[in-house]
């Protein structure tokens, strides 16, 4: 029988520098969930704003009902198309700007993962997602 105070070969000392990579990959870890998230809402709405453009394009109304903020607005078919392009260049921004952040988190959390497994082990802390 072993005793409380006693440590197996398994067990390893958690120093504050491996607490705060520990915290570091889970802060990543997060920030990489949010971004996934938003880039998916993103390519949703990217998808909406080019089916509505195909629309706008074989309908070829003179006058349509266009959401701004909150509001909905008729303006020319033309400016709706205008402004349809400059809503899609606001979508594909975000998303590269999104794709980035989460690719750097990505490069952290693997960073952190090498460092981590190589002092504890895999059979010691679980660092996928």
């Amino acid at each position: 029988m072993r005793m409380l105070d006693e440590q197996t070969s398994n067990d390893v000392e958690v120093s504050l520098a491996d607490q705060e990579r520990i915290n570091a990959f889970s802060r990543l870890n997060s920030r990489a969930a949010d971004a996934e998230a938003r880039i998916a809402q993103l390519r949703d709405e990217k998808e909406t704003l080019g089916d509505l453009e195909m629309e706008l394009e074989l309908e070829g109304e003179d006058e349509v009902l266009y959401k701004i903020g909150d509001a909905f607005l008729k303006v020319p078919g033309e400016e709706a198309l205008q402004l349809l392009a400059r809503d899609t260049e606001r979508v594909d921004a975000q998303l590269a700007r999104l794709e980035a952040q989460k690719e750097q988190c990505d490069a952290g959390m693997q960073e952190l993962k090498v460092k981590l497994y190589a002092k504890f082990g895999k059979e010691n802390i679980n660092l996928e997602r």
